[in-house]
């Protein structure tokens, strides 16, 4: 029996299907996922630290964690969680990114995307569509996942110089920052952390008069359940969730038949979804 420590709020479209992955996988393998049960709460450092105690509790044979954000709390938390798992000797495959901020590397195997190429092929897409002005949006205090987004696209723009090429950690919400952010920056095209950021920047910038992709082409990140549903069918790179499941139930299963192997990143390739915002 294996456990996940996926706090609810974070249970998104990307880490559902990452998680009906893993049960597909258990299914097959005759082994059993166990969720958890954690009250609805928008404490989600409180919900994980519950669904450990479960997991510790009912002595499983290893735990999938999606690490907090890396705020002080969500630091301290998944900090707290590591050194619990590990003193009841419990494997743990982590999903989506590490607990310590690069260059850091913790000694748990890893598995998801490349997110350095994620971020590349979005900004190549952008700039073989001839756009000369990029901006990668971001929300403040990303998450590691994020951070190396941001270090694809400018090693994408290292090797092709554009006009412009800036990062900006706004909430895509605001819409006062985002018309600051055009004012300084001109740019004719955005790569978003991620798809929630692309949706809102979408709206922020049909607010200002700003048309899509007319005068900013718009690419996101992951390929959620909405991205083609939003205003301007969202141009975004997927993320392969299913095959993150399998392939971290697989590297799950790995570790305990090696528990003394090298820790591993398994970083499976995203591909460009093209669509109407860019």
């Amino acid at each position: 029996t294996f456990g996940l420590v996926i706090p609810h709020s974070g249970m998104d479209d990307i880490f559902s299907l990452i998680c009906q992955g893993m049960a597909d996988a258990a299914q097959h393998g005759r082994h059993a996922l166990l969720g958890g049960h954690a009250p609805e709460t928008p404490d989600r450092c409180q919900q994980a630290w519950q669904l450990t105690m479960q997991c510790i509790e009912r002595q499983v044979s290893g735990v999938f964690f999606a690490p907090l954000d890396l705020n002080s709390d969500g630091d301290a938390m998944n900090r707290q969680i590591i050194a619990a798992l590990s003193a009841a000797r419990i494997p743990i495959i982590l999903l989506d990114r590490c607990y310590l901020p690069h260059p850091l590397r913790s000694s748990c195997d890893l598995v998801g995307i490349d997110n350095r190429r994620a971020a590349s092929l979005a900004t190549e897409h952008l700039l073989n569509c001839g756009s000369k002005r990029l901006v990668f949006l971001a929300r403040p205090k990303a998450v590691p996942t994020v951070e190396a987004r941001i270090a694809g696209f400018r090693e994408t723009l290292f090797s092709r110089p554009a006009e412009v090429s800036a990062v900006v950690r706004i909430d895509e919400a605001d819409q006062a920052a985002v018309k600051a952010m055009l004012e300084q920056h001109a740019p004719d095209a955005v790569v978003c952390a991620n798809d929630r950021t692309a949706g809102g920047l979408m709206h922020s910038l049909k607010a200002l008069g700003f048309d899509v992709p007319r005068r900013i082409r718009v690419v996101g990140m992951d390929d959620a359940g909405y991205a083609e549903l939003l205003p301007v069918p969202l141009t975004t790179v997927r993320q392969p969730c299913r095959d993150i499941g399998v392939t971290a139930m697989h590297a799950m299963l790995e570790r305990l038949a090696h528990p003394h192997m090298p820790a591993r990143d398994i970083l499976l390739a995203a591909t460009l979804t093209l669509r109407e915002s860019a």
